[in-house]
């Protein structure tokens, strides 16, 4: 159970559930993590949060993203975190 109260997909209205339909569609996910649902609260905030990720984890810098990828698939398996 999570400690901070987020909005699920199906109870989301207005500018939260045009960012959560944007987001599925544009991953091709069934649904948004619970990491990004917990500033379901400030939608405006959500929308900066998914941004910054982009730019930072899904474009290329010193790394690439499939390095970024891999390293986060490793890491996640060593915290056994379904991510």
């Amino acid at each position: 159970m999570p400690r901070i109260r987020w909005v699920e997909e199906e109870e989301a209205t207005g500018e939260l559930a045009e960012i959560y339909r944007a987001y599925m569609e544009r991953t091709g996910r069934p649904g948004v993590a619970g990491i990004l649902k917990c500033f379901s609260p400030r939608p405006d905030f959500l929308q900066d949060v998914i941004q910054f990720s982009d730019h930072i984890h899904f474009s290329d810098g010193h790394l690439s993203r499939r390095t970024k990828e891999m390293i986060a698939t490793y890491v996640s398996s060593l915290n056994r975190c379904p991510y």
